[in-house]
Order: C-alpha cells, then structure tokens, then sequence
C-alpha cells in the first residue's frame, strides 16, 4: 500500500476513530502517519474514539506507508507485539513467526499461518532498509 492509499475496510474495533477521521477529512494511511500526538489527542475528544486507538491507527499507517504493507499484515504485528519499524528491524524472522502465530492461534482463525519464515524475512529486510533514513 502506498501513502496515498485510501484508509478503508479497518477493523472493527476502529469503527469510532475511523468514523472521526473521516469527519476531520484524514482519508489517507500518509494523512494519518502524519498526526502529531496532540491531534490525535484533539480527534479523541470530540466522541466515542479513544486516544490509545488512534496512536494504534497511527502506528499501522507507519507500517503501511513505511514498509508498503497490507493493512491486515499491519495490524498483525501490531497485535504481535512488533508495533514499530525498529521493533520489527530488530527482531528475527523465526521471532516474527512465531509471535505472528501465537496471536493467529489465540484468535482461533483457523486458517494456515500467514507470515512463515520467507515472508517474515522479506518484512524484517524492508524495516532494515528503512532504518537509517529515518
């Protein structure tokens, strides 16, 4: 996904935050990334949306625009504990699928893995690259 890429079809646990914003005109992951903490602050007040969702919303939008990742596989190292792109730099790809599985089968999705070890690298090897630019 791209910067510019439209933030749709978010989880539904971010049905409020979403719906702020949207009513703030922030439709893009790009848009969102860039939210200092006291706009996120400001977007939290206004209804039901929390502050603690909107920082989550804001390290997705680093994941998707920073490593070109799927919003999905976003939110799944964000729940796996790999929330940053120097968490997930630092991290090993065995790491990487064994916290991304151990989340998968708490769920009980049920379905195979998504991330194995060729996939964890190619993640792991775009966050290192990204790394020193920053």
């Amino acid at each position: 996904m791209s910067r510019e890429s439209p933030l749709q079809e978010l989880p539904q646990s971010f049905r409020d935050e979403q719906r702020e914003l949207v009513a703030a005109g922030i439709d893009t992951w790009g848009a969102l990334q860039q939210l200092s903490d006291h706009q996120l602050s400001q977007l939290s007040r206004r209804g039901r949306a929390s502050a603690r969702n909107f920082k989550r919303l804001r390290g997705m939008a680093e994941l998707v625009c920073c490593l070109d990742l799927a919003p999905a596989d976003a939110a799944l190292l964000m729940h796996a504990g790999l929330a940053t792109v120097a968490a997930l730099s630092a991290a090993s790809p065995q790491d990487v699928v064994t916290r991304t599985g151990r989340l998968e089968r708490q769920l009980r999705s049920g379905r195979p893995p998504v991330v194995d070890l060729a996939v964890a690298q190619r993640w792991i090897k775009a966050a290192q690259a990204w790394q020193p630019r920053n």
